[in-house]
């Protein structure tokens, strides 16, 4: 529920976190349960980063949150 909120606040829209779950350009292992998956994505003239945080230890998977960033260099070594 909590990431929920968190995506809703920040204004992401939920076929975009389908989109990058099924085909991320990157996948960052932060832990042994916790991969982020990584998408750039286009908006007007701005190039966004979509990472999503993915507990892949539960059945399901849980999404734990979500976030876009343009702050594209701070993560230049998480994307391909």
């Amino acid at each position: 529920m909590h990431a929920k909120e968190q995506v809703e606040r920040r204004q992401i829209d939920e076929s975009n976190i389908d989109h990058v779950l099924k085909l991320p350009d990157f996948i960052h292992i932060e832990s042994d349960c916790v991969h982020v998956y990584q998408m750039v994505l286009h908006e007007g003239e701005t190039n966004y980063l979509l990472r999503v945080f993915v507990n892949i230890c539960k059945t399901p998977a849980l999404v734990i949150t979500a976030y876009k960033t343009s702050k594209l260099s701070k993560y230049e070594n998480y994307i391909r």
